[in-house]
């Protein structure tokens, strides 16, 4: 299913935005509400949004001044407001933003069922309602899902798409991919109260305030100290502030309803704290920024009582322990997966690590599980039963995995050889003739010529020493491979082009003949020559968190590395057929549903999983693997390689392609002229 047309029911700031994001990427998009000034404020945020946009862009010299005000009008050009349901007769994709009340929630969607087509997907920008729920209201739940963005949503990258009960797979798949084109960054997750970056955020915020009103600390201390030491990207007072406290409370109110309702020892056990002095403001009118005042006033003075001095040490423990612990549960109670937790609050919570700010797994690693183990134990005694040590931490620290210190904590970390044959690609020797090796080619592990160069010289050298099993996978925790690495195929000429693309079909095609059995162990994002070297592997392993695609189409050329013979082989022609001309991303659940990947495990335990089913093949007959390989699936391969090679040529030398290329690194929409 594709969108073409869309519709944001709620207006005003949060709907207005939504609305220009998809409005933005070129897709024609309702806007309704019950009044006409709710519309026009929702108009009007939109609005400003674009005008912010291409003024950055004009204060680049990437746009002149009349070139950017004919970019805003064509953009909210896009956007149509209304007061009635006239026009939902033919949207694909509905986003309801409307105040978090299930009932209010569940009318709409009841009415969204009657006046949308029966293919449109139903989505909710609820931070916190069941999904579920508010899909048993219609007669379609399993199109009913979760699309929660962000505030301000023009801004925020982040989009959590969650899966209610009864949510189709291909649902979930649609709406990804929607995010995507809509140029969000995605993450799948299933429904509890909060979801995955609330949940964790409003836990670790309401353990500082818990210590800030218990203790009658200095907010304005607590916040430059937290700001200071990197725990959260800005204090968490100021933050909310700027957020809202209403917003914020009114979160905090109902997660520790639907979390800590039956505790017998809230004050010590409770994993969400309610603070009673925002909750006096909050009733007093003072919600923050918005109305004046919160816990600051206008001239930045503090709004609450307290002059300690905090303990800035202890709280930056009790922040990221909260944020642990509650991370943890989510990924044992099947909520979420590690990549897309810690990816949730890169996005979702500013955790960017580029700027020393380490979401919880990643955070972990780094300081070492066992040293985190001995925090929780620690703080259990001192605070109480919130600090028990989570399940999977216990687990991993009993298995050695301690983090980056011993090659593995929540996410592997290449231990790879004293002696290494390549520069891109590390191999890393274990046991019982098992190797791993990692791609290395910096944040998308791209494959460019030098990769597939280093790719070869590892292969030969598992093959010279005799090894039994081959792991393929990525040094990057949160991508496998984003694919070929489109500047470096630019700057090719046409002799150079033809002997890499010779040069990695007869490399993958060894990898899929050879007695050595390759293993590919996808953590992440696996598209176009990704995907292509896993279907290359002979078995296919995916975290949760992966996801895959061959979006060649989009850039007006073709797979040009298999992906348009060995697809076919593993789902089917009409599927392979289907995919490679779409393009869109293909998550986990799915590809293994199509048959595209052999395992869906949970991420933490992928490299585990992948060197168990080296271990496995490793002890196979080696006549046998590759007689077993060889005959297998035996049919045209060679035959259709050739016409992949020579399709691949006609499309990538086309003026298409150019333009193809152009607007992918350009970040614009393409101009296709089939010449």
């Amino acid at each position: 299913m594709f969108i073409f047309k869309a519709a944001v029911v709620g207006a005003g700031t949060m709907g207005g935005q939504i609305a220009q994001t998809i409005a933005a990427s070129g897709i024609p998009v309702l806007l309704k509400d019950i009044k006409q000034e709710f519309i026009d404020a929702g108009i009007k945020a939109a609005t400003d949004a674009t005008q912010g946009e291409v003024a950055r862009l004009v204060k680049k010299g990437k746009l002149t001044e009349e070139q950017a005000q004919a970019r805003v009008d064509e953009v909210i050009g896009r956007i149509t407001g209304t007061l009635t349901y006239d026009g939902f007769g033919d949207v694909d994709f509905v986003i309801e933003a409307v105040p978090e009340r299930m009932d209010i929630k569940q009318a709409i969607f009841q009415d969204l069922d009657a006046v949308t087509p029966s293919h449109a997907i139903l989505a909710t920008n609820t931070s916190a309602l069941s999904v579920t729920e508010i899909g048993e209201a219609t007669t379609r739940p399993d199109k009913v899902v979760g699309f929660h963005y962000f505030y301000p949503a023009t801004l925020m990258p982040l989009v959590e798409v969650i899966e209610g009960e009864y949510t189709s797979a291909e649902t979930v798949a649609v709406a990804y991919a929607f995010a995507q084109n809509t140029r969000k960054q995605p993450i799948i997750c299933g429904e509890c109260p909060g979801f995955v970056v609330n949940r964790i955020l409003i836990a670790s915020v309401g353990e500082i305030w818990k210590a800030q009103e218990e203790g009658g600390l200095d907010i304005q201390k607590v916040d430059a100290g937290l700001q200071e030491a990197k725990a959260l990207p800005m204090g968490p007072f100021l933050l909310l502030n700027l957020l809202g406290l209403d917003t914020a409370l009114h979160t905090a109110q109902h997660l520790h309803e639907e979390y800590d309702g039956g505790l017998v020892n809230p004050d010590t056990d409770a994993s969400f704290y309610v603070h009673k002095g925002i909750t006096e403001l909050v009733a007093a009118g003072k919600s923050g920024v918005k109305t004046g005042e919160g816990v600051y006033t206008a001239d930045g003075s503090k709004n609450l009582p307290g002059d300690n001095e905090p303990n800035i040490e202890e709280l930056v423990q009790r922040t990221l322990l909260t944020s642990l612990r509650e991370a943890c549960q989510l990924v044992e109670e099947g909520i979420a997966g590690i990549r897309d937790i810690d990816f949730g609050m890169m996005g979702g919570a500013g955790m960017d690590p580029r700027r020393g700010l380490l979401p919880p797994f990643m955070k972990a690693d780094q300081i070492g599980l066992d040293v985190i183990l001995s925090q929780f134990v620690e703080l259990e005694e001192k605070f109480g039963a919130r600090f028990a040590p989570p399940v999977l931490l216990q687990r991993l620290v009993a298995q050695g995995r301690l983090g980056t210190k011993t090659g593995q904590g929540f996410y592997p970390y290449p231990n790879a050889d004293a002696e290494q044959p390549a520069e891109t690609v590390k191999l890393e020797s274990r046991e019982g003739g098992v190797s791993i090796a990692w791609l290395a080619n910096g944040m998308m592990n791209s494959l460019s010529p030098a990769v597939i160069g280093d790719l070869r010289k590892v292969w030969e050298t598992v093959k010279s020493r005799g090894d039994r099993a081959l792991v393929i996978a990525s040094s990057n925790p949160l991508l496998f491979c984003a694919g070929a690495d489109i500047k470096a195929f630019t700057q090719l000429d046409e002799a150079a082009g033809a002997q890499l693309l010779s040069d990695a079909h007869g490399l993958f095609r060894e990898i899929g003949q050879s007695d050595v059995a390759t293993i590919a162990a996808v953590n992440g994002l696996a598209f176009g020559g990704g995907n292509e070297l896993a279907m290359a592997c002979d078995v296919r392993l995916a975290a949760r968190s992966a996801v895959f695609g061959q979006p060649e189409i989009k850039l007006g050329i073709i797979p040009g590395f298999g992906g348009t013979q060995r697809l076919p082989r593993l789902v089917g022609a009409g599927r392979a057929l289907e995919l490679n001309l779409v393009g869109d991303p293909l998550p986990a659940a799915l590809a293994e549903e199509y048959g595209l990947v052999n395992r869906v495990v949970d991420d933490h335990a992928l490299l585990e999983t992948a060197l168990n089913w080296a271990r496995k093949l490793a002890s196979q007959a080696p006549i046998a693997v590759r007689q077993i390989k060889d005959v297998s699936g035996k049919g045209d391969l060679d035959e259709g390689i050739a016409a992949e090679i020579a399709g691949f040529a006609a499309a990538f030398g086309s003026n298409d392609a150019k333009e193809g290329i152009s607007a992918f690194l350009g970040k614009r929409a393409a101009n296709w002229t089939n010449s």
